[in-house]
């Protein structure tokens, strides 16, 4: 740093010939400068415009995506409900008998079996909102009272076996909706306006006979629901924490040569009230229905500009509009575009007024000036340099930074260490020539790739040398050019030898612990064998197929095999009892799980071990002992679940025979949903049909070696 000052000199000493040429070279183009500067201002405004219209095209999409997948999983909680209705066993066997025998009991009276399908849709009609008022006079009179909304079953023929009191007749546009559906197909009676003036929508899912293969042959009714669509679905429009004063969500549909609005507009027009013709010029509805997943400017209902885009919807024939007026979009980029273009003619006029003034004042002061300023420069850059090298030199890290040639433009003391020369004297020289061209090879790479992508790359390395193996985490920081300079790289190194060496250390003396407490459980209970090293080694199968992460897998991993380390607490003489177990026998195997998370509960693993174990007994429909369900139960747990129950099942036991493998797969199929959780029940089942399971587990069903 002994140079700055002369460095500082000879800049004066050059600025003095050449400044009044320079000044006259500025006056003489400043016209032409602000000319162009004019426009390029206007063609920067108009490219920030550009910009900011991508960012309002995201915007919009992330809104419109998120109300699609709300209208979407409406839609299909509706169609759900009609088709698990079709697909009900229990429906479907009656179903059957009925049209067997008649939908009459003795002396015209409803069958057991009719009642129970009118009690079974009208509670089903509660519990998902399938039901509505019934219009007319409610009086002892022959006033015909029609529904608009409800369930019913109806043979192939469309003869209504059951319904719900509000079910409205299978007539007019419905009963063409059902003539018309293909055998098999779910039918959509689409958004419309019901009897009661109401947007009503519709469904109908085939019933098939409960014995026969599913087939358009083997169609022996449909379930036909009815519902209006109210406040509750179209609030799903409604983007949570919006603060634009203009934006809408609407949906739209073609109609021929129209477009129909199906929800209500921001302009109090109700549903299903509006509609304009597809070639209205701009028209940004049908723009969206044209081009779903596009963006544009276009004109809504109200002839207004607005930025629209859209989401054509599944299952519907539906298209979701989300829209900001343009005026209030871009109003910030108008008005930045208007005092860019005054803040640079203000700036060319201040420009103009400081050369005069420049000029006016002499090259004399103008380089004694310079020559000041250069000073202070050089004296802050002196003191803030010798603060940087106090500081970086006061680290236990190698800190280095390289030019784009691989040259040293500064080093702290640490990175000189064990060189033989000093810091400073790393300076100017090549990163090859101070280290070594094996390690310089290395660092290159990940400095040029650093500055290739403009982000800091961190890697970790291992070198050998004299001293041994040494382990470094060396991260890279791209510096951008300032001031004229050149680009280069900050490199940080770290070495982490002694921290990877502890923590492998550490690992092998955790898993040799586990294997000790392993063999100790599987020497109590010969029939239980090596359960644990096998829940381990499915449970870890499923983790890798669910493609969860590295401390998930180790969790799971650890979990399995410590899950029977509380059976040292039961008794030898129940664990290899042949006969049947009593419940407190039972009860004492079922609570060895937990036993063995309270022995564990003072243990340090990376994972959630102890509380995996804790869980493992949950169920998903929260019935388990302490009542989590769902995602709320650790997916260790539920992985680590399964494959016991799996192995538990296809091993032999004293008091049982195994279960082959496909009668496993299909109890856990039974019970998924309500004991385990369907994904890693799958990932099981994917595993043994295509992963070669059946193949690598196939000693799981053998019997226990004498002892």
């Amino acid at each position: 740093m002994a140079t700055e000052a002369g460095m500082a000199t000879e800049m004066v000493d050059e600025i003095e010939p050449r400044v009044g040429g320079k000044l006259a070279a500025i006056a003489v183009g400043l016209l032409a400068v602000a000319v162009l500067g004019v426009i390029l201002a206007v063609r920067f405004a108009d490219s920030e415009r550009e910009r900011d219209l991508r960012a309002w095209q995201i915007r919009l999409g992330i809104v419109a995506d998120s109300r699609a997948d709300a209208v979407n999983r409406w839609i299909g909680d509706q169609m759900a409900t009609v088709t698990g209705l079709a697909e009900n066993a229990s429906l479907q066997l009656y179903f059957a008998d009925i049209q067997s025998q008649g939908d009459e009991g003795p002396a015209g009276r409803e069958s057991a079996q009719a009642g129970y399908l009118r009690n079974l849709l009208v509670v089903t009609a509660d519990r998902t909102g399938f039901k509505g008022p019934v219009l007319g006079p409610d009086v002892p009179a022959n006033v015909s009272r029609v529904g608009v909304a409800g369930l019913a079953l109806t043979d192939a023929e469309g003869k209504v076996l059951a319904a719900t009191p509000g079910m409205p007749p299978l007539t007019g546009r419905l009963a063409e909706v059902l003539a018309a559906r293909k055998p098999g197909d779910v039918a959509l009676f689409d958004l419309h306006v019901g009897v009661g003036g109401d947007p009503t929508i519709g469904f109908a899912a085939p019933v098939f006979a409960v014995q026969d293969d599913p087939g358009t042959s083997r169609e022996i009714g449909l379930v036909v629901g009815i519902r209006t669509v109210g406040k509750e679905f179209y609030d799903l429009l409604e983007q949570p924490g919006d603060t634009l004063e203009t934006s809408e969500t609407m949906l739209v549909r073609r109609e021929g040569p129209t477009i129909r609005y199906l929800s209500a507009l921001r302009d109090g027009t109700p549903p299903l009230s509006r509609a304009l013709a597809a070639d209205t010029p701009d028209l940004a509805a049908a723009f969206a229905v044209d081009k779903p997943g596009g963006f544009a400017i276009k004109r809504d209902y109200r002839g207004t500009d607005v930025l629209v885009t859209g989401r054509a919807l599944a299952r519907v024939p539906w298209v979701l509009v989300r829209k900001v007026d343009a005026a209030e979009a871009l109003a910030e980029i108008d008005a930045r575009r208007r005092n860019l273009l005054a803040a640079f003619l203000g700036a060319i006029l201040l420009a103009a007024v400081i050369v005069v003034a420049v000029w006016r004042h002499g090259t004399s002061v103008r380089a004694a000036r310079a020559a000041e300023r250069f000073r202070v420069l050089a004296e802050r850059f002196r003191r803030l340099n010798r603060f940087l090298r106090l500081v970086t030199d006061g680290q236990p890290t190698v800190i280095a930074a390289v030019d784009a040639e691989g040259r040293y433009s500064f080093a702290n003391r640490r990175a000189a260490a064990g060189l033989g020369i000093d810091s400073e004297e790393m300076v100017g020289k090549r990163m090859a020539a101070v280290i070594g061209p094996v390690k310089a090879k290395i660092y290159d790479r990940l400095n040029k790739r650093a500055m290739g992508d403009d982000t800091p790359v961190s890697e970790t390395l291992i070198f050998e040398d004299e001293d041994g193996r040494h382990i470094v985490k060396s991260d890279h920081i791209p510096l951008s050019p300032e001031d004229g300079g050149k680009p280069g790289v900050l490199m940080v190194e770290q070495d982490i030898t002694e921290l990877v060496t502890e923590r492998a250390r550490r690992e092998r003396t955790l898993r040799q612990l586990v294997t000790t407490l392993v063999a100790v459980v599987d020497r109590r209970d010969p029939f239980a064998a090596h359960h644990s090293a096998r829940v381990a080694e499915v449970a870890r199968a499923i983790a890798e197929e669910m493609e969860l992460t590295a401390t998930d897998v180790e969790t799971i991993d650890i979990a399995a095999q410590l899950m029977n380390l509380g059976k040292c607490l039961v008794p030898k003489s129940v664990l290899t009892k042949t006969g049947k177990l009593s419940d407190e026998e039972l009860d004492l195997i079922r609570d060895n799980v937990l036993s063995s998370a309270d022995l564990l509960e003072g243990v340090e693993f990376d994972g959630p071990v102890v509380e995996t174990l804790r869980q493992m007994q949950e169920r998903w429909d929260g019935t388990g002992p302490k009542g989590l369900a769902g995602d709320d139960i650790l997916v260790s747990a539920r992985v680590v679940a399964v494959a016991n129950a799996f192995v538990g099942m296809v091993s032999p036991r004293a008091h049982r025979k195994p279960l082959s493998f496909d009668e496993a797969c299909e109890e856990l199929r039974r019970a998924s949903g309500t004991v385990y959780d369907r994904k890693p029940v799958s990932a099981l089942v994917n595993r043994l049909d295509n992963r070669g399971g059946r193949e690598a587990w196939s000693d799981f069903q053998a019997p226990p070696q004498a002892a």
